[in-house]
């Protein structure tokens, strides 16, 4: 199945994405590392999923091929909106979502929102939040200085998987992605923290961006799936999927037979 690249503007921002295949449209959002963009980040997935699907993955505002801009009040908010936006602009009215640490973030902060704006059916949530640790891997993710080692050890932080930092190829996609105009620019702003924020707080702490403790999951009301590894490099908490799904996140029916029956939690080596 070909998969194509295509262009819309969004409410006057150009927005990249991909689109493969026909059927239920299911929307992928990847992550918020430097050199992240859909294809780098759904490639395989895409090709699987659009056997059967129609599949749509945007690359997020400051990514990619998309424009790059920061909104210093509500990045995340900006970003859900405009995610919003796109789905009424390519026809998607209700969608399968999956997201991807900042992308899953994105789903999780909207569907536990007052007024949720994304057409979610079902989300599929992989490494969606948690408590980060201070450590080597933090220190990569924030602290990028736009070379190739750098990128290299981005790649080892995201992967547990050997394979991947080994890739000279794969390595080199990513950092070409990270320098393109004005894309390590928008990925760093994302990242400042006023004085006094303390380290490891959630980047763009606006309104719409609560910490993963704060958020209000049993207000879901769609199928959810939680994805996180069990060895993350970066985060503490192991097992909070596991938790979560066994307590419920969405609403109504018998713990064993109603919507909580929906969801699940899958751990696994990241």
């Amino acid at each position: 199945m070909p998969i194509h690249r295509r262009t819309a503007v969004v409410d006057g921002l150009v927005t990249s994405y991909l689109e493969s295949g026909t059927g239920d449209p299911v929307v992928l959002l990847h992550g918020g590392e430097f050199g992240a963009t859909a294809e780098l980040g759904w490639e395989h997935n895409i090709v699987a999923l659009a056997a059967r699907y129609r599949v749509l993955a945007p690359d997020l505002l400051g990514f990619g091929q998309s424009a790059k801009v920061v909104d210093f009040v509500d990045g995340r908010g900006m970003r859900i909106r405009h995610v919003a936006r796109f789905c009424d602009v390519v026809g998607v009215d209700s969608a399968h979502f999956a997201g991807n640490s900042m992308g899953a973030i994105m789903l999780l902060t909207d569907a536990t929102s007052d007024a949720p704006r994304l057409p979610i059916r079902t989300m599929a949530i992989i490494c969606g939040g948690g408590e980060i640790q201070q450590n080597r891997h933090f220190d990569a993710l924030q602290r990028y200085d736009a070379t190739l080692p750098g990128m290299r050890r981005i790649v080892e932080a995201l992967f547990h998987d050997a394979r991947y930092p080994a890739d000279e190829d794969y390595v080199r996609r990513r950092y070409q992605s990270s320098i393109a105009p004005g894309a390590w620019e928008a990925v760093a702003a994302a990242r400042f923290r006023r004085p006094g924020a303390g380290p490891g707080s959630e980047p763009e702490s606006a309104p719409a961006s609560e910490s993963s403790s704060a958020r209000r999951y049993q207000c879901i009301t769609v199928p959810t799936l939680v994805v996180e590894g069990v060895t993350t490099s970066c985060c503490r908490r192991v097992g909070r999927a596991a938790r979560r799904a066994g307590q419920g996140w969405t609403r109504g029916g018998d713990r064993r037979r109603g919507p909580l029956s929906a969801n699940r939690a899958i751990l696994g080596r990241q």
